[in-house]
């Protein structure tokens, strides 16, 4: 930081960056109402385990699955194997991701990115 007289004090760039992220109406809700992770406390609801077992089993459905139908197709000598089936289940694995991002909902997802807004701006202003 350069301080000269007569001259205003020059800001650091983190000390920028949180005054910006400051003026995002999420990010400045989060800061006053000190945004924490206690929700993570309760238990979560069958339809949330529901979707985090979805969203667990889209990850296994998409590179590993579509490795394997590469394998099955070499093996069987059969090239439209990976061609088609390749694309179809890593679309697939996509689709049941979605599917259990909906049944687990947004609300960790929020109570989550309020947090990390919080802290990201505290951090940023404890730099400069």
């Amino acid at each position: 930081m350069l301080i000269v007289e007569g001259m205003k004090r020059i800001k650091s760039l983190p000390e920028q960056l949180a005054d910006r992220l400051l003026q995002i109406q999420f990010v400045s809700t989060a800061v006053i109402e000190q945004a924490d992770l206690s929700a993570f406390k309760k238990k979560p609801s069958l339809l949330i385990i529901i979707g985090v077992l979805t969203i667990g089993l889209s990850f296994f459905m998409g590179w590993p699955a579509v490795a394997a139908i590469g394998v099955v197709s070499i093996k069987m000598d059969q090239p439209w194997i990976a061609i088609i089936g390749g694309p179809l289940t890593y679309g697939l694995s996509h689709l049941i991701f979605i599917l259990g991002m909906y049944l687990s909902g947004a609300e960790y997802t929020i109570i989550f990115l309020r947090w990390l807004s919080r802290v990201s701006v505290k951090k940023l202003q404890a730099w400069s």
